[in-house]
């Protein structure tokens, strides 16, 4: 069989892409060497902010906007819990350009949200110590979504609708021109007339020469807090999740029990995502430690009840990566996610089939030729 287009990668990004191409009426191979949403993935693990503020970035704004109403779609065909709408609040400070751009572009794209002073956001969350934040942006219709099940159960939906789902490896692919097929790691070909090769952290590995220097993975901790019992101040809807992006830490309230998640969003050492260690480390789980002390007291002492490693794979500034590959005609590049990326999933997979089956305009940003080998990172 000779499928339309091959997907190489099921994370979040290759499987909204394979959804809309076959939404498009393509017949779809869907393939992974771990499977979807592996722990070794970068759609992997619990859950995951979907917030629209993205600065000046109208087009990250627009497209998460876009895609929440997918997410929210998938949740109720699927009949699963995929998004838990807590709210996001942007913890700013004085002279926060970041943050006084977003007001503008949330404006701007008709995104619910409200400006909150310091005497708003002590009485409304007590359980927060602002220190030197001096005011906030809340987004009300942000939250969180389960990252993991979500992807599991967009590749079921690919595969219930026909598509060729398959955990198996492939091998870099040779001989310019024209791809005609892929070699999985058992020997079996795969035949397609065009491929997106979604592959996150593995792009690098798979095209060498073209990407090893221009995408870049990174180590990430993320640590799960547990509060006290029959505690339920820092659980939804009491608790939202936040963002402080001056002190670049994140975090998600205690979402189905999991834990109160808090992740530094600095960029972590280079990581290989086959052969890493996925332990925390122990002057990790001391910098979280001293930040919940810090903006959370109630929690100084609580337990590390989880922890997980995974890897942002961060493309020079932070833009994404959608564009046809330069030696191949029909073969397409898509990641680059950033560690901002898998809340776009849908729209970014709504504009990755657009862009292979030619019927969509271009973004320029996400081009090839917008990644250089030296990081500068401006989209957060």
């Amino acid at each position: 069989m000779v499928h339309d287009v091959a997907v190489v990668g099921s994370g979040v990004f290759g499987s909204w892409t394979a959804w809309h191409l076959q939404r498009a009426g393509q017949s779809v191979a869907l393939l992974d060497a771990y499977g979807p949403a592996s722990s070794r993935a970068s759609s992997g693990g619990e859950t995951r902010i979907l917030r629209m503020g993205y600065g000046p970035d109208e087009l990250y704004t627009r497209w998460a906007w876009r895609s929440l109403a997918q997410w929210k779609a998938l949740a109720a065909r699927t009949g699963e819990r995929l998004f838990h709408e807590t709210g996001v609040l942007w913890m700013a400070h004085e002279e926060d350009a970041r943050s006084r751009a977003t007001l503008d572009t949330l404006a701007r794209a008709g995104v619910p949200h409200e400006r909150l002073d310091r005497s708003q956001l002590e009485p409304r969350w007590p359980q927060i110590a602002f220190g030197d934040v001096t005011w906030g942006i809340h987004e009300p219709r942000g939250g969180a979504l389960m990252a993991r099940r979500s992807v599991q159960a967009l590749a079921g939906e690919v595969a219930r609708r026909g598509g060729d789902v398959r955990t198996a490896a492939v091998r870099p692919p040779t001989g310019p021109g024209r791809l005609a097929d892929v070699v999985l790691s058992d020997g079996t070909v795969v035949r397609a007339r065009s491929f997106v090769f979604a592959v996150g952290p593995w792009l690098g590995k798979l095209f060498p020469d073209l990407l090893a220097d221009r995408i870049f993975p990174t180590r990430q901790e993320v640590f799960y807090f547990g509060p006290p019992a029959g505690d339920a101040r820092f659980a939804p809807p009491a608790f939202p999740t936040w963002i402080d992006f001056v002190d670049e830490v994140y975090g998600i309230p205690d979402v189905e029990a999991r834990g109160f998640k808090l992740a530094p969003d600095a960029h972590g050492p280079r990581f290989d995502p086959d052969t890493g260690e996925r332990r925390v480390s122990p002057e990790g789980v001391a910098a979280a430690r001293a930040f919940l002390a810090r903006r959370f007291p109630a929690l100084k002492d609580a337990p590390l009840v989880a922890s997980e490693v995974c890897q942002y794979e961060n493309t020079s500034n932070g833009d994404f990566l959608v564009d046809r590959h330069p030696s191949w005609e029909n073969v397409w590049l898509v990641g680059g996610g950033s560690g901002h990326g898998f809340k776009h999933g849908p729209a970014l997979g709504e504009y990755a089939a657009a862009r292979v089956l030619g019927t969509g305009a271009e973004e320029p940003r996400l081009g090839l030729a917008t990644k250089a080998s030296a990081q500068a990172r401006v989209v957060h």
